[in-house]
């Protein structure tokens, strides 16, 4: 009877833990809709977005299951306001590697860090003034044909 007890309460400890280690960001992030217009047409991403500073500090880290069309959008960048500046993003705690799209103020790509390493800590910046960040799985950039220069727009931003 103490056996049963003693592993009921472990096991209970067990899921009380796992609980508390899920990730609440991957599951009720907010979802919207971004376009990215390239030469060779509209190219389509279901993406979270991070608004507040806490969610823009954690970003993707410790994902491994990115959907292919998913990512994450940090609008406004930066979340604390000031208007546009240059922004530094790194890897540290992502296992997967992304294309780190910076957008400027008018919507349009200023840069692109294709392929980001997983885990490196390399700032990776955007080389001028931003107001936006787009994240989506590495390579797709490539692949798409998205480049510098390419106009982004989703549901609060309409260009």
């Amino acid at each position: 009877m103490a056996f049963a007890a003693a592993a009921l309460l472990v096991s209970t400890a067990c899921m009380v833990d796992a609980g508390a280690n899920a990730d609440p960001q991957q599951s009720a992030a907010a979802k919207v809709a971004v376009t990215i217009r390239t030469k060779s047409g509209p190219r389509q991403f279901n993406v979270e977005v991070a608004r507040t500073a806490a969610e823009q500090e954690r970003g993707l880290m410790f994902r491994t299951n990115l959907p292919a069309d998913g990512g994450m959008l940090f609008a406004p960048y930066p979340a604390e306001g000031g208007g546009p500046r240059e922004a530094s993003f790194w890897m540290k705690n992502t296992p997967s590697p992304l294309d780190i799209l910076f957008i400027r103020p008018d919507g349009t790509i200023a840069a692109i860090a294709a392929n980001a390493v997983p885990y490196s800590e390399k700032p990776l910046k955007s080389g001028e003034p931003v107001s936006a960040v787009l994240e989506i799985n590495g390579g797709k950039s490539a692949e798409l044909g998205i480049s510098a220069g390419d106009k982004v727009s989703w549901a609060t931003r309409e260009q």
